[in-house]
């Protein structure tokens, strides 16, 4: 949103006095914070200390469990502010670090979905070809402070802006919900701004990351594994809902808003606003992507919760074994019967 303080439009104005959208999305906040703090510290608590060894899709859910967990701990600020009716009180550097901290949750999400997404297409697609590329360690570290760099350079105009503005007629300090024209220094800067955000934080991370699972998908078909194919179709269900319910809407009206904005003086603020908080979902969905995608995931994670940690077709072993062990008893038993009837002599007519 840019403006200036006597120029804002009706439908921004509009959203600062309205208390019911406000409180709305303050309860949204809410429920995404409780179940952000409790899913992803029990997921965190499972991925470090009770996963062993540290595989390169490991150290991914790591690095995708401490950006749900940062913003998890930055949600209750924006909370406050939504209650004090988009009042900031924190100050510009704070806002600064509260804005960014969503928006690298939001890229490194997709960013690090995609590479859990390749990491799976090379192990099951390629195995051979790329199995000592997987294995090693230090390349899924590089890439973890590869896409922290990519995010913080594209984000870098949020660092270093103060995005704060006063709107003496209402008597408050926004954060991030009115950007000045000259946070940066043109036209032509403000829509490579846009681009990289767009394209290629979110557009081509998607693209790869449903052509990665897609092959996946097809190649378990392939091979008629039954249980894994379901698996992998579940995650990528999940991660193709992540992508389409918590980041398509943010991306695709920030643009929208952004060109009407800048061209044509309109505003679809409302709504960009609503799917902000949208996008915050996806740090609720992630332990269920560490759920399908880790087969150690799942198994420590049913031990923590009392749950039977054998698969339904080791239990079908267990139930056959145990009917062959009662059946060879039986068996045993009758040949002990046997045995006894024919140590007894004979009786001999006369």
């Amino acid at each position: 949103m840019m403006g200036n303080s006597s120029k804002l439009d009706n439908a921004t104005l509009s959203l600062f006095m309205n208390v019911n959208a406000s409180i709305a999305i303050s309860v949204i906040y809410m429920i995404v914070t409780t179940i952000n703090l409790v899913g992803n510290g029990l997921s965190m608590w499972i991925l470090i200390f009770r996963t062993s060894p540290k595989t390169p899709s490991i150290i991914f859910m790591i690095n995708l469990t401490l950006t749900d967990l940062a913003l998890g701990a930055a949600l209750p600020f924006q909370i406050a502010y939504q209650f004090q009716g988009y009042n900031w009180k924190l100050g510009a550097k704070m806002c600064s670090v509260m804005t960014l901290v969503f928006y690298t949750n939001m890229y490194c999400s997709v960013l690090t979905m995609m590479a859990i997404g390749i990491d799976r297409y090379l192990g099951i697609v390629w195995p051979l070809l790329f199995r000592q590329i997987r294995k090693r360690k230090s390349n899924a570290v590089i890439s973890c402070i590869l896409m922290w760099g990519l995010v913080l350079s594209v984000l870098y105009p949020l660092m270093t802006t103060d995005l704060t503005f006063d709107i003496p007629e209402l008597n408050i300090i926004t954060c991030f919900d009115v950007l000045k024209k000259d946070m940066l220094p043109n036209v032509t800067a403000w829509a490579a701004f846009l681009f990289s955000m767009v394209f290629v934080l979110f557009l081509f991370p998607f693209c790869v990351t449903t052509f990665c699972y897609i092959s996946v998908i097809r190649k378990l078909a392939e091979d008629s594994k039954t249980t894994q194919k379901k698996r992998a179709i579940r995650l990528a269900f999940i991660v193709l809902l992540v992508f389409t319910l918590c980041f398509a809407p943010n991306n695709i009206l920030l643009l929208t808003h952004t060109v009407l904005r800048l061209f044509y003086k309109k505003s679809i603020y409302m709504s960009y606003k609503l799917s902000l908080c949208f996008s915050c979902l996806n740090s609720c969905l992630d332990p269920f992507i560490y759920y399908f995608a880790s087969k150690d995931f799942r198994h420590k994670l049913r031990q923590i919760i009392n749950l039977q940690s054998l698969s339904s077709g080791d239990s079908m072993k267990m139930e056959q074994r145990e009917t062959l062990y009662s059946a060879h008893c039986t068996f045993e038993g009758q040949e002990r019967e046997h045995s006894k009837v024919s140590l007894v002599p004979k009786k001999t007519t006369a």
